[in-house]
């Protein structure tokens, strides 16, 4: 059940980049050019990201310590296959054409964007972690 819910998470996540892609191609590039229309739909997936494993994370991996790192590997792996696969067997992209998304070339962000994929669930298990030891001590506060 918990990949069930970890693949429709990470649907989720795809819905919301493809969103961001066409808002990025339609919006920003045009009015703020390649480097900072990059920069700028890089930086607005990667909060994407972090919400979404901020809503759901923490009520799927609050049991087991390791849960979120497999959580954030599966993420990275879904991701990677899908921008080969997709590239590669839809789009007709060639491996260097690919590849050079993975490099920082004008304002190109996507391998931090990887990175805040794979770091996400565990970011966001901290950070539930942090609001109720926050909400603990306000209680013990009041007391």
């Amino acid at each position: 059940m918990l990949l069930v819910k970890s693949l429709a998470v990470w649907l989720l996540i795809l819905v919301l980049a493809i969103i961001n892609g066409a808002f990025r191609e339609a919006v920003l590039l045009p009015s703020l050019g390649r480097p900072l229309g990059l920069v700028l739909s890089g930086l607005l997936l990667s909060v994407c990201i972090i919400v979404v494993a901020c809503f759901f994370v923490p009520r799927m991996a609050r049991t087991e310590r390791l849960r979120p790192l497999y959580l954030g590997l599966l993420w990275l792996g879904l991701t990677l296959g899908f921008e080969f696969g997709f590239g590669r067997l839809v789009q007709r992209r060639s491996w260097p054409e690919l590849l050079e998304a993975y490099t920082f070339k004008d304002g190109n962000i996507w391998p931090i964007v990887l990175v805040v994929t794979f770091l996400a669930p565990l970011l966001a298990v901290w950070w539930a972690g942090k609001s109720r030891e926050a909400d603990g001590a306000l209680v013990a506060k009041r007391d």
